[in-house]
């Protein structure tokens, strides 16, 4: 079986395309009668080109630097040939280009896995979920200008080490704008997404070790803010001034009843209601930040608020099934919304879909594994978060076994 390969190397210009009589200067590198051209990023006037000798003529200055730098080239693709040979590669000029360009896995830095990564996610991950790993980068990018004194290292530059003065310098970073410094948790998010970008590398052999190794995450502990029944009840029942106002709070109500996100509720149309297995009408839609599709009944007080709103002057033009508004506005008409209630907690829209988790089902008996379904969560993990805070729940479960022990008790006390 033929084992040896053919390789040969030469310069040439691109005549073809000279501009102002100057055209640029290519390395030919050619393996088994399979070549590749490589731009030298070098000009030379054509009538100063030998296309015999593949030099450059005369004795000027500009004539034996840039014949130097063939000669420099010429060296080192011959090396990279021959180092490729003693690792008994599969040589191609494809590969001799691939090498003398650096391009292979071992030159690659975090710079190249940045933009592999956010190429990857462009059209797989919510344009929430995009715009997050952009600030985790433009973080990424900052800390090796003032900690590392560059814009960009090695893959193989990335150690424990590194992790942990990253984790310091977000410790230590105030964002512009804002009223302190970033918390534990939102640090461990960043470092988090840091995790999955270098997770990417090193399945793709990018680097031949993990530095999230010896990693563990430390997260304080946070309870979920939801509404109580009496609070849901009071916000229901209030009646408001401004319409706006009302128009913020059913919104509220409604994702408290559904467990649908806003991004979702604005969304919906009428084409997202359809009759469920029970015959009675149910939400068919996607969760935008996971693609997850979702089936929710619709509860009696959620099914009076779609007819509230069926025939609204802002529905009908932009046919969804609730009045649009941004969630910045929407965030901040609850602080309203919350001092005409008088409910003293910080309300966000986002509180309406822990109320549904805990205070519409948990509370009320459903099994943790129809919440999770009906939330669109991936794990069901994430739901169980839900399960620690209701003391309720868990007060009148004991009482139920505190009863079943008692009677087993009482039948075993002899007559």
């Amino acid at each position: 079986m033929k084992t040896s390969k053919t390789f040969s190397i030469l310069f040439w210009i691109n005549a073809s395309r000279a501009k102002n009589n100057e055209a640029e200067i290519y390395a030919r590198v050619t393996v088994d009668r399979k070549r590749v051209n490589i731009s030298l990023k070098r000009k030379v006037n054509i009538n100063l080109w030998d296309v015999a000798k593949k030099r450059v003529k005369g004795n000027t200055t500009s004539a034996k630097q840039i014949n130097n730098y063939l000669d420099q080239t010429y060296s080192k693709l011959f090396q990279t040939y021959q180092d490729l040979k003693y690792k008994g590669e599969f040589i191609t000029a494809q590969l001799i280009k691939a090498n003398y360009n650096g391009e292979d896995e071992n030159t690659k830095s975090i710079q190249d896995l940045i933009k592999y990564h956010s190429k990857k996610i462009e059209n797989t991950l919510a344009k929430g979920s995009i715009r997050n790993f952009s600030i985790t980068e433009n973080y990424i990018i900052k800390f090796l200008e003032k900690n590392k004194k560059t814009t960009d290292i090695y893959l193989k530059q990335l150690d424990f080490k590194f992790l942990c003065d990253f984790e310091s310098y977000l410790a230590d970073y105030w964002p512009a704008g804002h009223p302190r410094g970033m918390s534990n948790n939102t640090i461990m998010k960043h470092i988090q997404r840091l995790r999955k970008i270098v997770t990417l590398a090193y399945h793709m052999e990018w680097i031949d070790k993990d530095p999230f190794v010896r990693w563990k995450p430390v997260y304080e502990k946070r309870e979920r803010g939801f509404l109580s029944e009496n609070e849901l009840t009071t916000m229901e029942l209030q009646e408001f001034q401004q319409e706006r106002l009302e128009r913020v709070r059913d919104l509220f109500v409604f994702s408290c009843y559904t467990g649908i996100s806003y991004i979702d509720i604005m969304n919906l149309t009428e084409n997202n209601i359809l009759l469920g297995i029970d015959g009675s009408n149910w939400i068919f839609t996607h969760r935008q930040k996971t693609k997850i599709k979702i089936k929710i009944p619709l509860l009696g007080k959620a099914q009076e608020l779609v007819s509230k709103y069926e025939n609204h002057p802002m529905t009908v033009v932009s046919g969804t099934l609730f009045p649009k508004i941004t969630n910045e506005k929407l965030n901040a008409y609850l602080k309203d919304v919350a001092f005409v209630c008088d409910i003293k907690k910080n309300l966000t829209f986002h509180m309406a879909r822990h109320t549904f988790a805990t205070t519409i089902t948990l509370s009320n008996g459903v099994p943790i594994e129809t919440v999770s379904k009906l939330l669109g969560h991936t794990k069901i993990a994430t739901t169980q978060i839900y399960a620690k805070v209701i003391e309720r729940k868990v007060s009148e479960d004991m009482k139920v076994l505190k009863r079943k022990i008692d009677a087993k008790f009482d039948i075993q006390i002899p007559m």
